[in-house]
């Protein structure tokens, strides 16, 4: 089987209850309650990218009696026609009592069209719930998110989604080495996402057949900290970010967090408050490179 010549595993393996949806267990409970009262309040779902926030929201709005709008912000941001969309659902005559607006990515909402949402959410907070994603909830503006119960989306770990990955291989009848399922799955890790679409892009004739050299190579996250580790010169690691396009910032202050205990040379209380401040800096800051690679020369300082 080549994976690129059937529907997409992200879908298809897609979890659609609590009980497959990997990680994040402090949350599964109060899920469950909404889920029980078959009502939710306005919820704020945030976290780095493909660690299942849309999962998430899509589960509770499949398992209680609802009507649904689903809109992705990052494709359409323009105020008036989000707008129209969410007032057009919410004030028409539904087959049931209670609806449910899914806003995927409302981040990449201006000002002005969470200004206007803010006043929807207002209108029709009687029958119409709400639940927001985000990467960066420091770009949603605080009259939302006082009207919204935020919760945190955290990374399950890499063991959870290796299992994961595991499962679909074998349920697609793939033959694999597991050592080729742990590059793949730090390549990505944390993005649940980029790891079941790297895995499912590598299969080919049901075998995962994966250029070990060009993994490693192709995977800057783990480049970089095996150059933090080994004290390599601050030019090739800036290269090296440079060379990446990296845009998603966030993802790598966390990276750093979660890895600090493997570079820090027992330093680790010192290189999380770097990792801290550079990451309260990146919400004010125009070029999030720079800040970034300022908090890289702190971290080199301390460990040095």
């Amino acid at each position: 089987m080549d994976g690129l010549n059937h529907s997409l595993w992200v879908e298809r393996y897609r979890p659609s209850d609590l009980n497959t949806y990997i990680g994040n267990e402090h949350l599964k409970s109060k899920v469950s309650i909404y889920l029980e009262s078959e009502d939710v309040p306005h919820l704020l779902l945030y976290g780095v990218a493909g660690t299942g926030k849309t999962t998430l929201a899509k589960i509770i709005v499949n398992n209680i009696d609802c009507d649904c709008l689903y809109i992705n912000a990052s494709d359409e941001n323009n105020v008036d026609n989000v707008r129209t969309k969410i007032k057009n659902f919410a004030s028409s005559i539904g087959f049931r009592s209670l609806k449910v607006v899914i806003l995927d990515e409302a981040d990449f909402l201006t000002p002005n069209a969470q200004a206007a949402l803010r006043n929807l959410m207002e209108t029709f907070s009687k029958h119409c719930r709400f639940i927001l994603t985000c990467n960066y909830v420091e770009r949603i503006i605080d009259p939302i998110q006082s009207r919204c119960q935020p919760y945190k989306i955290v990374p399950p770990s890499r063991k959870e989604v290796a299992l994961q990955l595991k499962n679909i291989f074998e349920t697609e009848n793939v033959t694999f080495k597991l050592d080729d399922l742990a590059l793949i799955v730090n390549a990505g890790y944390p993005d649940i996402r980029r790891v079941i679409n790297s895995a499912q892009r590598q299969v080919v004739d049901d075998k995962l057949k994966i250029d070990v050299s060009s993994v490693i190579q192709s995977n800057y996250k783990i480049q970089l900290l095996e150059m933090l580790g080994d004290g390599s010169k601050f030019n090739d690691i800036r290269k090296l970010i440079a060379d990446n396009s990296v845009s998603d910032y966030a993802e790598l202050y966390r990276l750093l967090y979660d890895e600090v205990d493997d570079y820090s040379n027992g330093k680790v209380a010192e290189c999380i408050l770097a990792i801290a401040e550079g990451e309260f800096n990146d919400v004010n800051v125009v070029d999030k490179e720079i800040c970034f690679m300022s908090t890289l020369i702190k971290i080199m300082r301390i460990i040095k």
